[in-house]
């Protein structure tokens, strides 16, 4: 084999192996891009999943508060409020989390005041009349709270 053959086969051969690592960079360039795609389409379906199951959170919260302390230790009672316990659990661990308020300085992005009450600290919230909940940073719903009069 003539050197000039040699150096013909060895060119195609670099060639080749350039063109393979491109495609396989391109490749590894698409799953990731599909990956992100998919998680994205994930998400909104988890979004809307929240939407959907936070007013069944209310209404469980809503039951709760009208049970009598002395209901709250008979088995039917404790079997609700475990499961709310446990609806609970599974959103928060598919990211859902709680907007905190009590205490808490005012804050228009993630809470809406219903009312300013005297006697409380000016723009601390007092009372949480409606929780709020974000996922992934994005506020689902606001929360909706009372917060402490400016005015005396």
């Amino acid at each position: 084999m003539k050197k000039s053959e040699l150096e013909k086969i060895i060119k195609e051969k670099e060639e080749y192996f350039a063109g393979w690592q491109r495609e396989k960079a391109d490749f590894l360039n698409y799953k990731k891009q599909e990956f992100e795609r998919l998680k994205g389409t994930l998400d909104i379906a988890k979004e809307s999943l929240f939407e959907e199951l936070i007013p069944v959170l209310d209404n469980f919260s809503l039951a709760e508060k009208a049970i009598p302390e002395e209901e709250k230790e008979k088995n039917g009672t404790k079997g609700l409020l475990l499961i709310k316990k446990q609806l609970e659990k599974s959103l928060k661990d598919l990211g859902l989390e709680e907007i905190e308020t009590i205490g808490k300085e005012f804050d228009p992005k993630i809470h809406e005041s219903v009312e300013e009450v005297e006697g409380g600290e000016p723009g601390i919230i007092v009372e949480e009349v409606q929780k709020g909940y974000t996922f992934q940073g994005k506020v689902i719903r606001i929360a909706k709270v009372k917060v402490g009069s400016y005015h005396s």
